[in-house]
């Protein structure tokens, strides 16, 4: 039987509906190669200032300057090497201690995400807080080490969580206010340092023309991140409609919520930024609240540049903002913070994860039916 113009249980689609889904698709496609390319000439620019930073900190003496500048590459890292090694030397045992505390109140205030989330959910009945904490610290663990934080913190929540009964949709709420939590308390501190050390930008102009920003314009930097954070405070207060952007509904939370985030995102951030400042010495060291923002910037520039760790991104943004403070001090500073806040995590999570896979698996085999 010969078929006609429509055949039974297939539509066709519009050509109009063709037409503009391919440069759609085209365009995604792009993207998807794009983003990797912006990331790899982020790393190799950081990584080429921060490389010219440390040598002219290290050829302060004329006789390490000769060096440098007769010996081959190999030596030239020898020496940089020895300058930041002899600056982790000096760093007093109580400060890698009251680091340690620091990086203790961060992923404690990052447990208390995940615990925001669900009461935003109304699923934090019969969820510990210790179970949150573990769920909490190997998600971040993996994702601030592997770069792809949402997709790997969603992996890692989804399997801790639907063990507990939550759905796939209300996994990916809580993926999605965690987020937007670590983004409110970045835009409120980082609203609060450009009012108040509206200078910290100035420096940045030294890497690249494009960055260079006047004080006043810093200024409303800040009062725009500020007013954001007020227009979400108002809207979760008065109980505003959702905000529809394109296919996203964006609900606002409850009041007890939102002061719940006010309180958790900074602390988190506070902490992350206190492993550096309490690594700094104390010469020339430039105060917790030009460190906190020295780390907002960096942290951000490395999340953006999709590079895992931020690595070599992070340090020549944080070179860049202090330039009143040693380069191999500073560098030594951030090699401390990622063995507190990346290393450590990461080395501990590795042995929950099989845990809790083993047990995953035995629970799986013990109430599966028999052949």
């Amino acid at each position: 039987m010969r078929a006609g113009p429509r055949q039974r249980g297939r539509t066709r689609r519009p050509a109009a509906l063709l037409a503009s889904s391919q440069p759609a698709g085209l365009m995604k496609r792009y993207l998807d190669y794009l983003w990797p390319l912006i990331g790899l000439v982020a790393v190799i620019w950081s990584v080429d200032l921060l490389w010219e930073k440390l040598k002219a900190e290290a050829g302060t003496d004329s006789a390490i300057q000769t060096l440098l500048e007769q010996g081959s590459l190999w030596d030239n890292i020898r020496i940089v090497a020895m300058r930041i090694g002899h600056k982790i030397a000096v760093i007093p045992p109580e400060a890698f201690l009251h680091a340690g505390l620091a990086t203790l109140v961060a992923y404690a205030a990052l447990a208390w995400y995940d615990r925001i989330a669900l009461l935003h959910l109304g699923k934090e009945k019969g969820i510990s807080w210790f179970y949150i904490s573990l769920c909490s610290f190997v998600t971040y663990a993996l994702s601030h080490n592997i770069g792809a934080s949402v997709f790997s913190g969603g992996m890692v929540r989804y399997r801790a969580y639907t063990a507990k009964g939550l759905s796939a949709a209300e996994v990916a709420v809580l993926v999605a206010l965690c987020s937007f939590t670590f983004a409110f308390g970045t835009l409120l501190l980082m609203g609060l340092v450009l009012l108040y050390e509206p200078e910290i930008l100035r420096p940045l102009g030294r890497m690249s023309s494009w960055f260079k920003i006047g004080d006043g314009t810093a200024r409303l930097m800040g009062v725009g991140m500020l007013a954001f954070v007020a227009l979400y405070t108002i809207g979760s207060w008065l109980k505003f409609r959702p905000l529809k952007i394109g296919k996203l509904e964006v609900i606002y939370p409850r009041l007890p919520i939102v002061a719940r985030q006010y309180l958790a995102a900074p602390l988190e951030l506070a902490g992350a930024a206190g492993i550096i400042y309490f690594a700094l010495p104390e010469q020339g060291n430039p105060g917790f609240l030009i460190v906190l923002g020295a780390f907002l910037l960096s942290f951000s520039a490395g999340l953006l540049s999709q590079v895992p760790g931020g690595v070599g991104v992070m340090e020549a943004v944080f070179l860049a903002v202090m330039p009143g403070v040693s380069a191999p001090a500073v560098f030594a500073a951030l090699l401390i913070w990622r063995l507190f806040y990346l290393i450590l995590p990461l080395v501990i999570s590795l042995p929950v994860v099989l845990a809790f896979e083993r047990a995953q698996l035995k629970r799986s085999t013990r109430i599966a039916p028999p052949p």
